[in-house]
């Protein structure tokens, strides 16, 4: 890859319904990286609750930040690269996530409820019910400047949304 030294992973957040799996899966592609869906680090017990139309608490979401922050310490510790999807909704869960690395960025998906309400109104088989949606804005602490995060509208086609990503992060690769 042209430009700066890469970092060693990305997580692409945001709310339920922001298109976090979607981007993160084709910024893979682009990057030729690792995807990972954080969805598929949450405990059974996390699923059952969100399938049920129950919000997770802090004390649920704990053990699958922390099984995503050591996934992200083997493939980084192995010198290779990875895109994990996770809504990292709040500061502390951002810090858990990062545990002190400066080689991993954020890429937050930043969208308007009535869009991101549309869209989940139209999704299909998924665990997290549109009932949720508040509760995910109520907890959303968007990232700030220091928390070495790249924001972008979803008010965008994902090519569109994937050249933005990888313009900011200077690697080269974003088609022109």
């Amino acid at each position: 890859m042209a430009g700066v030294e890469a970092p060693c992973g990305l997580i692409v957040m945001g709310v339920s319904g922001s298109g976090k799996s979607t981007i993160a899966e084709a910024l893979g592609q682009r990057l030729g990286w690792r995807f990972e869906d954080g969805d598929s680090f949450h405990p059974a017990s996390n699923v059952a609750k969100m399938r049920t139309g129950h919000p997770l608490t802090d004390e649920d979401r704990w053990p699958w930040l922390n099984a995503i922050a050591d996934e992200i310490g083997r493939v980084c510790g192995r010198g290779e690269h990875i895109i994990i999807a996770c809504s990292a909704l709040k500061h502390t869960y951002r810090d858990v996530l990062l545990r002190g690395r400066d080689d991993v960025r954020f890429v937050f998906l930043k969208g308007t409820k009535e869009l991101i309400a549309e869209r989940l109104a139209h999704r299909k088989g998924h665990f997290m019910p549109p009932g949720l949606l508040t509760s995910q804005f109520d907890t959303l602490e968007p990232p700030e400047a220091g928390e070495h995060v790249i924001t972008v509208s979803i008010d965008e086609t994902v090519e569109a949304i994937v050249d933005g990503i990888v313009r900011q992060l200077k690697l080269g690769g974003a088609k022109r």
